[in-house]
C-alpha cells in the first residue's frame, strides 16, 4: 500500500543529514481538528497609512538601495525598525557558568518587494521576480564583503499574519549574523561528504529519485504488499528548470501546512524528463 492510502508508522532518516530522523505517523492526521478559514488577503494597490507604500518613505528608515532608482522605485531596502540583530552590539562572548551567549551583533533589513501594497508573488511579472532575486544576491554579497564578522545571511519572505508579518504590504527580510545555524552547517557538511563519496550533488540525486524511482515491498511470509512507492509520488510541481518535491523525511507535516511544504532546487539541466 502507498502511504497515501494506508496509515504509516515509521522512523525516517534524513538523507541529507543522516544523523537526523523524524517520526512519521500518518494516522494522526485523522485526529479531529478545528477547521481554519483562509486568512483574508489585502489586495489594495495603495494604502495611505502604510509606511511601505510610495509617498510614505519618510515613515521608514532611509533607503539603503532601490530599483530602478530611489525616486521611482519598485523594490526598496531599508533597515528594520525593530531589528533582531544590530551593529550597535559588540560581538563579545558572554559566559555565565555553563551558560553562554553572543551579543546580538549583525544586520536586519527589510526589502519592500513591490510598490503595489497587496500584490502577491504569483501576480508579479517574471521580470520583477528576476530582479527580486538579483537584489537578494547583490545585498547578500555586499553584507558578506563589508564585514568579516558576518558568516551567514538569511533571506526570507513573510506572507500573512500566520507567517509573522505585522505589515500586509508585500515584503521580505534579510538578516546577517555572526554564526552559521546548526541545521545549515550540517546540511553543507553532509552534502559535501556525499559529493566526495558519490561525485554528485545529493539534492540532484533526490530529484532523480523523485522522478524515476519506484519500489514495492512484500511481506516475506504472506506475500502481501506492505509498501509501495510510485514514480513521481513525492513530486508536487515541476517545470523546465524548477521542481518542488515533498521530503520523504519531512520535519513538518504537509497535511498541517495544507500540502504546501516543499523543497526547491535550482538546476542548470532540464528536469522535464528522466535523467540519462
Amino acid at each position: 500500500m502507498s502511504e497515501d492510502s494506508e496509515s504509516v508508522r515509521e522512523i525516517r532518516i534524513n538523507p541529507v543529514v543522516p544523523s537526523e530522523s523524524v517520526l512519521v505517523a500518518t494516522a494522526r492526521n485523522m485526529r479531529p481538528r478545528k477547521q481554519e478559514d483562509p486568512a483574508p488577503r489585502d489586495t489594495r494597490k495603495h494604502v495611505d497609512a502604510c509606511p511601505f507604500c510610495t509617498g510614505n518613505e519618510e515613515k521608514t528608515p532611509p533607503t539603503i538601495t532601490a530599483w530602478p532608482d530611489e525616486n521611482d522605485w519598485e523594490i526598496r531596502i531599508v533597515e528594520n525598525l525593530y531589528p533582531i540583530l544590530g551593529e550597535d552590539q559588540q560581538y563579545d562572548n558572554l559566559v555565565f557558568g555553563l551558560q553562554q551567549a553572543i551579543e546580538g551583533y549583525g544586520r536586519h533589513e527589510v526589502m519592500i518587494d513591490h510598490n503595489q501594497h497587496g500584490i502577491a508573488l504569483q501576480d508579479m511579472s517574471a521580470e520583477h521576480i528576476r530582479q527580486m532575486f538579483q537584489t537578494y544576491q547583490q545585498r547578500m554579497r555586499i553584507l558578506y564583503d563589508s564585514d568579516k564578522r558576518i558568516h551567514y545571511v538569511l533571506t526570507f519572505k513573510n506572507f500573512g499574519p500566520a507567517a509573522g508579518a505585522s505589515i500586509t504590504h508585500t515584503h521580505s527580510q534579510i538578516i546577517a549574523m555572526p554564526v552559521v545555524p546548526e541545521n545549515v552547517y550540517n546540511e553543507v557538511i553532509n552534502s559535501h561528504e556525499y559529493y566526495k563519496k558519490n561525485h554528485r550533488c545529493v539534492f540532484c540525486s533526490l530529484i532523480d529519485e523523485a522522478l524515476t524511482y519506484e519500489a514495492t515491498i512484500y511481506d516475506r511470509d504472506s506475500g502481501e504488499v506492505q509498501r509501495k512507492i510510485n514514480v513521481g509520488q513525492y513530486v508536487i510541481e515541476r517545470s523546465q528548470r524548477f521542481i518542488a518535491i515533498k521530503p520523504f523525511a519531512s520535519r513538518h507535516s504537509p497535511a498541517a501546512m495544507n500540502g504546501k511544504y516543499t523543497s526547491f532546487h535550482w538546476t542548470t539541466r532540464p528536469i522535464s524528463s528522466a535523467p540519462h
